[in-house]
């Protein structure tokens, strides 16, 4: 449970203006985190890390364990001496929005060339961390690794258009390709151990200024990933390994079709059979980057949408039974404690919502749902409850200022009478009502802060192009915007200064006064 006010910023690694076309680990993700702690937030919300396939979804990603070595910075690596500074010239700038097919192109042979010379020139010490990092996820790093050189040998294309002796893993052929592909395989090895350093070293620069971070943890896996191609037998597939089923939601607020996702579904007793070995594993992963964890599609844990595989749209899908209290039941004996978050957004029925509250995991609400009709109302900082989630938008909403531009009348007179938009406009309007919410933690997407209008979206759900790509301008985190947020912060006893409270029994104050006020139309 959460038991302490605090706020924080969601903003993907790639949307930072990093050299390379792409947002990194480099020094623009340490200049961000000096904004966050001048601006006494105390959360770094993230998208998934994992390696993206086509789409660049990074929820429909090549691994449920491994980093994507596109987030690697360079600059760190020259720095340390992997690569030549001149090697860096080439690269695209920190300007504009993300070129995933220039950066990856520019990218990956610079990094392999740095693997190399690690491999050939580490320090006893480097070596001796290298060789542990592989130790400790030998479980998921050599099948990922096999799955990459295979996945590269064979032009990007799908695993299940692989030769049949590597489509199944006949073990004379994989132990042949193993010892015939050895550096390969340990340049990927190193890649991933490039990504883990630097990812840790910007962890504890964070922590330092006591900012924690929220990851993100897609509930299915691409396709087209290690994780099917190394476990099929988890999966809902069928003799010659195509999905009988996929994965998505109905028609809904996002798409009038509903939304076909694509990914195969679970074998829920099969992975019950095993213990859930699988998701533990996942889980003691991602809990190892990360300080909370936020489940997205949470609903699906408990029921979820099986599309028959052969449609092209989710109309035609059934609600099917997960077992996520049985799962989270063994991985909570197993782990302990987890400091999870449920994306309970879209319909939730009671069984999710008991599900959650028995785990005892906060949920989400969104402001900018809020406002269409009585029933949004839940969406509503009066309508919150302590132990949980607010944002004023998601990654997957158009930003606030998008939003507003596109809001119906009757929207706007709701919006009015509650939030009394002032001389600063709609988006701080919303972001205070957010700050000011019982919910012990709020939440705001960088594009709000910013006060950008819809160009600036993330994703827009059920649109298969032109996502993902938006990054923020290098000169773009002014002054008056950092104290602007840290009053503000502070007013809403967000800062990290107020009184530790009891969970069962939280006081009223200045905050949820407010929010009184707001619900009532105040000013």
């Amino acid at each position: 449970m959460l038991t302490e006010r605090a706020s924080g910023v969601l903003l993907h690694l790639s949307s930072l203006p990093s050299r390379g076309g792409i947002g990194d680990l480099g020094p623009a993700a340490y200049a961000f985190a000096d904004f966050l702690a001048s601006a006494k937030q105390q959360y770094w919300q993230v998208l998934p890390l994992s390696p993206t396939g086509h789409g660049n979804s990074p929820y429909s990603a090549l691994s449920a364990f491994a980093g994507n070595p596109i987030f690697i910075s360079l600059e760190k690596l020259s720095d340390e001496g992997w690569l030549d500074p001149a090697s860096l010239e080439s690269l695209p700038g920190s300007d504009g929005p993300v070129d995933f097919e220039l950066a990856t192109a520019r990218k990956s042979p610079l990094l392999e060339q740095a693997a190399g010379r690690f491999l050939d020139q580490a320090s006893p010490e480097a070596r001796e961390r290298f060789e542990q990092f592989c130790v400790d996820n030998q479980r998921w790093l050599e099948g990922f690794v096999s799955f990459s050189v295979l996945r590269t040998m064979f032009a990007n294309a799908s695993w299940s258009a692989w030769p049949e002796e590597y489509l199944h893993r006949v073990p004379a052929a994989m132990e042949r390709f193993r010892a015939e592909h050895d550096r390969e395989r340990m340049v990927q090895k190193a890649i991933q151990f490039f990504f883990q350093e630097q990812w840790m070293a910007l962890r504890a620069y964070c922590a330092e200024r006591k900012i924690r971070f929220i990851g993100d943890m897609a509930i299915f896996v691409n396709y087209d990933s290690a994780a099917v191609w190394m476990h099929p037998e988890i999966f809902q597939l069928d003799d010659k390994k195509n999905a009988l089923h996929v994965a998505g939601v109905p028609p809904d607020y996002f798409s009038p079709t509903g939304q076909r996702w694509g990914n195969p579904l679970y074998r829920w007793d099969v992975l019950a059979s095993t213990n859930f070995d699988w998701w533990v594993a996942r889980f003691r992963r991602a809990l190892a980057l990360c300080d909370l964890l936020r489940l997205d599609h949470f609903r699906g844990f408990e029921s979820y949408w099986a599309i028959p595989a052969e449609d092209q749209t989710a109309v035609r899908g059934t609600w099917m039974k997960g077992l996520g209290t049985e799962l989270f039941s063994y991985v909570y004996k197993e782990i302990g404690d987890l400091p999870l978050i449920a994306e309970d957004l879209g319909v939730i029925t009671p069984e999710v919502e008991r599900m959650r509250k028995s785990f005892g995991m906060p949920g989400m609400r969104v402001m900018q749902f809020g406002f269409s009709d009585r029933g949004a109302h839940l969406h509503l900082p009066h309508r919150c409850e302590p132990n949980m989630v607010i944002y004023t938008g998601t990654h997957d909403n158009n930003t606030t200022l998008g939003w507003w531009r596109q809001t119906s009348s009757v929207e706007r007179e709701a919006i009015a009478a509650y939030l009394h938009p002032g001389d600063d406009g709609i988006v701080w309007a919303m972001m205070r009502g957010a700050a000011a919410s019982v919910a012990r933690l709020c939440l705001f997407p960088l594009q709000d802060v910013l006060q950008l209008d819809g160009d600036a979206r993330m994703n827009t759900p059920a649109q298969p192009d032109g996502n993902w790509a938006w990054r923020y301008s290098p000169d773009a985190l002014q002054p008056w915007i950092t104290e602007k947020l840290a009053a503000l912060t502070q007013v809403t006893d967000r800062d990290g200064w107020a009184e530790p409270h009891d969970p069962t029994n939280p006081p009223v104050d200045a905050a949820s006064a407010f929010a009184s006020e707001l619900a009532a139309g105040m000013s």
